[in-house]
């Protein structure tokens, strides 16, 4: 899962790419107004962590920014002001959730979580396609019941696969979604393979079924078709 994290203060903003990459997300940032929305304009996420205050504008206009935008991002608004119009005007803007600093990183992930599942996995702690099921919160992968043994990469992928099960995913789609924002600008993919390579061994070995297609010229598409 990728998310935007939008905060000035470079202390925090790096306190919580440091806690929520070893949680397994995928973590883009931006310092200012005007970079986050760039960055909102080019690249998709899976949610957005924006404080109020930032140089150059405020964050509730990059709430109306992600609405604007189409976008399926959840938001969670971050904000040393604890005051009742804030969060109004923030939930009213669209916004999921509202943060008051200081808070405990520990909290802000299960929120997150929390978001991802309302907004990806209907509610659900688990999600599955037949014999394969994922519990998001423990990052757990298990084929027919038994667990398998993946690496951050390969389990991010596989969630991203069966959240898009049935659809075709190019490769920039994938560099962007599962290594951030500059490998998808490299023009060089052939990592990807690698690391699809081994998950489909994976599953293959644990007893899946044969999900993963390669879509000649396009990409990879997860389907039992």
């Amino acid at each position: 899962m990728k998310l935007l994290i939008i905060e000035d203060e470079q202390a925090l903003r790096e306190s919580m790419v440091k806690y929520l990459s070893y949680q397994g997300y995928v973590c883009e940032t931006a310092a200012d107004f005007l970079s986050a929305r760039d960055k909102l304009s080019l690249f998709n996420y899976d949610c957005v962590i924006v404080d109020i205050g930032l140089p150059g504008g405020s964050g509730l206009d990059i709430v109306s920014e992600v609405k604007y935008l189409e976008s399926k991002a959840g938001i969670i608004i971050i904000s040393a002001r604890n005051t009742l119009d804030d969060k109004l005007k923030g939930l009213e803007l669209g916004s999921d959730d509202y943060l008051t600093k200081p808070f405990h990183l520990s909290e802000l992930n299960a929120r997150i979580q929390a978001i991802l599942r309302r907004r990806s996995f209907d509610g659900n702690k688990t999600i599955g396609f037949h014999e394969i099921k994922l519990y998001p919160d423990q990052r757990k992968a298990t084929v027919n019941e038994k667990s398998i043994d993946l690496t951050d990469k390969e389990y991010n992928l596989l969630e991203y696969f069966i959240s898009n099960k049935g659809r075709v995913l190019t490769k920039p789609a994938i560099a962007e979604h599962n290594w951030g924002d500059e490998y998808a600008q490299a023009g060089e993919y052939d990592f990807i393979y690698t690391h699809i390579k081994n998950l489909r061994k994976k599953l293959l070995d644990a007893g899946s079924g044969d999900y993963l297609k390669t879509v000649y010229g396009s990409g990879y598409r997860f389907t039992d078709l």
